[in-house]
């Protein structure tokens, strides 16, 4: 039987559309609020150059400090918009077309003419699928703290130093959880074909902090799509030491399709965890190198690390 953890000091605090938890240098803040109103998305809007999403949160955010170096990450939605390809698509950019469009243009062709089928193209001036591999993004500090901002570096992991990894098993131990929170920060139905949403968890446990933030991408009849930006924190780490993980997968609509437990239940291809367990659980050469033949830099699995600094 295992030892049981010993909870350390923390206040947990809460607004109608917040809650905070402070925990030894780290204030953690996760905000929930409804869809953005009519001129909360036309600002935005304006900023972006784009049409945002059909379920936009503007005002929701995951925001955490370690006070004693400054570091701060921020997950919101303008942030992970910004992420997003506006303008013509190019080598890289992961372009889909819908499954449809390569039909509806040999239903109007006619059959007996030699001549080849006009290139298709994506007709939108922006990455309709609102594809993004954003990883959360590093404010500067608040003019009123009168400390200076905190330019976060990350360097590549060293695969041979176990602290620069994330511990599965710590993660899948059965600690008490002391603070938890999902976030949402967009979703859109793709014009009824598909689905795209990003959504930010983290959970705050007595040895660590883990963050997970997973954009979740479904093209019907052409392609799945998974990027995940994974933060750990142990609080016992020395030197103190942020390890984020970034990945991406994709697979043609078919290939994941196959794996459903049901060939009648097409519910879990709306369903983000069995996507992801789908698509990570294939080999590399699929997921990450042939993909769904779109060459999206997206496909890959880094892993970085930042030191905490105390401030001088």
């Amino acid at each position: 039987m295992s030892a049981a953890i010993a909870v350390p000091r923390h206040t947990l605090s809460e607004t109608p559309n917040s809650r905070t938890i402070e925990i030894y240098e780290w204030v953690i803040t996760a905000s929930t609020n409804p869809i953005s109103n009519a001129t909360e998305c036309d600002a935005l809007q304006a900023a972006l150059g784009f049409p945002l999403p059909e379920m936009t949160f503007g005002n929701n955010y995951l925001s955490l400090e370690h006070r004693a170096s400054g570091w701060r990450v921020v997950f919101d939605a303008k942030g992970a918009l910004l992420g997003v390809k506006g303008g013509e698509l190019v080598e890289g950019d992961g372009g889909v077309k819908v499954g449809y469009a390569d039909a509806w243009l040999k239903s109007r062709t006619d059959p007996g003419t030699s001549l080849p089928l006009p290139t298709t193209v994506t007709a939108k001036p922006y990455d309709w699928t609102y594809t993004t591999m954003y990883s959360g993004h590093h404010p500067d500090s608040d003019d009123s703290s009168g400390g200076p901002s905190y330019s976060a570096t990350w360097a590549e992991a060293d695969p041979e130093n176990q602290d620069h990894s994330i511990p599965l098993s710590e993660l899948t131990r059965p600690d008490p959880i002391l603070f938890y929170a999902e976030v949402p920060l967009f979703e859109d139905e793709l014009h009824d074909n598909g689905s795209s949403n990003l959504l930010v968890r983290i959970r705050v446990m007595p040895s660590c902090i883990f963050i997970l933030s997973r954009f979740t991408l479904r093209v019907d009849n052409v392609l799945f799509r998974t990027h995940d930006t994974r933060m750990f924190y142990s609080f016992v780490s020395n030197p103190a030491l942020v390890v984020r993980q970034v990945s991406g997968w994709e697979a043609p609509y078919d290939r994941v399709k196959r794996q459903l437990p049901s060939r009648n239940d097409l519910t879990p291809l709306t369903d983000a965890n069995f996507i992801a367990k789908i698509l990570t659980e294939m080999p590399t050469e699929a997921s990450q190198k042939i993909g769904g033949g779109t060459r999206w830099r997206g496909l890959r699995t880094k892993v970085e690390v930042t030191k905490l600094d105390s401030k001088s």
